[in-house]
């Protein structure tokens, strides 16, 4: 069932894990806990959302998948990818025996208080802890993790970056939000106005935050550069297609093609038509000096 066999013992946490936020990493802390008796923390990821296999239709996505697995890799936890068809119709009992059990060799199971598993979710938490117990397996519930006193979850923080609420996202996430699509080429209107800027387009499936101008970062070969990043399609030049575009301070240099991390920080203002290109880019260096600003307080 699964590409590559596991054979040592491990601990196995569970969960969807699309955004990866902090309800997230709880989870994932408990199985990394287990590693002081000698288990290999590992994470169960499926190769489709299960609500698109379900449903067909699946919540946006929050985080690039190559972002997520650098997360995971970050956090020191083995990942392993299942096609959700082949688990789908496995009953709880099987799912645990045939697939965490005899496939990933887990000595313990770590999920949250409301994780659901085998067919139809017919399995719970309180489930996954009885038949861990009665095959001598160590189990971990983690208890729900709360911002503004409701859990956190992703569908929480999706619903925030579509009303550029980012500061409430982030501390959910427990990081910035991002994302690192491909540079593209553009009008190169950014260098005309003094300002040159990279160009990233949102692929279908993954959520298009607020319309407008953020205080951001750009990550780029490893360091950090203080950022503004406009969201939508360029009024002032009648734009027609909605992208990212990210004006980068304090770095020149070639980054066409290549795949930029762009965190989103605060929503500074919305976007609007000005009344000449020169305005505009009079505001886009205020949006600049707001957002050294920021930084400089926040140091």
């Amino acid at each position: 069932m699964l590409s590559t066999i596991f054979d040592k013992p491990s601990a196995v946490a569970l969960g969807t894990f699309d955004g990866l936020h902090k309800g997230h990493t709880a989870v994932i802390n408990s199985a990394l806990a287990f590693k002081a008796q000698g288990l290999t923390p590992c994470v169960v990821l499926f190769d489709k959302h299960p609500q698109l296999v379900l449903t067909g239709k699946a919540p946006v996505a929050i985080l690039p998948e190559s972002l997520r697995l650098k997360e995971l890799d970050a956090m020191g936890v083995r990942h392993f990818t299942i096609p959700f068809e082949e688990v789908r119709n496995l009953t709880a009992t099987a799912f645990l025996e045939d697939v965490l059990m005899k496939r990933l060799h887990a000595k313990a199971v770590c999920c949250g208080y409301d994780y659901r598993f085998g067919h139809d979710g017919a399995g719970d938490a309180d489930l996954l802890k009885t038949l861990c117990e009665e095959r001598n397996l160590a189990c971990k519930v983690t208890h729900a993790i709360t911002y503004d006193s409701l859990p956190i979850s992703s569908t929480r923080i999706r619903t925030a970056i579509e009303n550029g609420d980012l500061e409430p996202a982030n501390a959910m996430l427990g990081r910035a939000f991002s994302y690192n699509f491909e540079v593209v080429g553009g009008k190169i209107l950014g260098r005309q106005l003094g300002i040159p800027t990279i160009n990233q387009n949102f692929p279908e499936g993954f959520v298009i935050p607020k319309y407008g101008v953020y205080i951001s970062g750009a990550i780029v070969d490893g360091a950090r550069y203080t950022a503004v990043t406009d969201i939508g399609f360029r009024p002032t030049f009648n734009g027609s297609s909605l992208r990212s575009e990210t004006c980068i301070m304090d770095f020149s240099g070639d980054l066409y093609g290549r795949r930029i991390e762009v965190e989103l920080v605060k929503y500074l203002r919305p976007e609007r038509k000005f009344e000449s290109p020169q305005a505009l880019s009079e505001q886009i260096r205020r949006d600049i000096q707001d957002a050294k600003e920021y930084f400089h307080e926040k140091t």
